[in-house]
């Protein structure tokens, strides 16, 4: 059982966001209200992470949080020997993704970690999904963690990536804002809630646009990159290599 998010819904001093223990115990309603069509996402990167898995390969979970694209992608998997990873940086989210995993019962193994993405080897992978996780990563950093998730993915291996991204320009930057300050609303969060978050992740999660993350990944040598999903300011892509 989890809590209703009402972490900014009284007035306070604002502090950097960060995954910690009281989040954790709000997060499955803070997404699904924060972020549209996240049950999508999320089961749509299994999806393709049953599609794209190689068998004896690894498959990685980068930001795993509580664990829904780990369990998305196990659910998913047919091929023989393969095994998830799945790496979080923050020790509340790691000690429950651990405890959720044990209740689903399935003959795909699953190593959580707690780690560093920056300090991660990514070896013999077919599949690598960071879900809403680079954005957190600083900007002149992002390239090489892709990098090193290129070099770490098997031929016809994916990167599954999803992001909230900025507009082109600061009208459509604006326009995006505005649509999901409005799906928030009508998700309950008040004017305060909505204002306080914004103070406490705007240090912490700093977005790219589209275009960007495009050539990005095509720079590092992403064969072909296709956007499947975009919802305001939320979008999910795949990379193959």
């Amino acid at each position: 059982m989890t809590g209703k998010d009402s972490i900014y819904a009284t007035e306070q001093e604002v502090r950097d966001f960060t995954f910690d223990a009281n989040v954790v115990e709000v997060f499955p309603d803070m997404i699904q209200r924060s972020v549209p069509g996240y049950a999508t996402i999320v089961s749509t990167m299994g999806k393709l992470a049953g599609q794209y898995a190689q068998s004896n390969s690894n498959l990685y979970d980068l930001g795993c949080s509580l664990g829904a694209v780990t369990l998305s992608m196990r659910r998913n998997i047919d091929k023989e020997n393969c095994r998830i990873i799945a790496v979080d940086n923050s020790q509340p989210m790691v000690e429950r993704c651990q405890m959720h995993l044990k209740g689903f019962k399935s003959d795909v193994p699953v190593d959580v970690q707690l780690g560093d993405i920056n300090e991660l080897e990514v070896s013999n992978a077919s599949v690598v999904a960071m879900n809403f996780t680079l954005q957190f990563i600083p900007q002149a950093q992002r390239a090489a963690v892709l990098e090193k998730i290129y070099q770490g993915l098997k031929p016809g291996g994916v990167l599954l990536l999803s992001e909230k991204i900025k507009g082109e320009n600061d009208i459509k930057d604006n326009l995006l804002i505005d649509l999901h300050h409005d799906f928030k609303r009508h998700n309950g969060y008040s004017e305060l809630e909505i204002s306080q978050k914004r103070t406490a992740i705007e240090n912490v999660m700093r977005t790219d646009s589209l275009s960007t993350h495009k050539n990005r990944l095509e720079q590092i040598g992403f064969a072909h990159t296709q956007v499947w999903y975009q919802c305001f300011n939320f979008c999910s892509l795949v990379a193959i290599k």
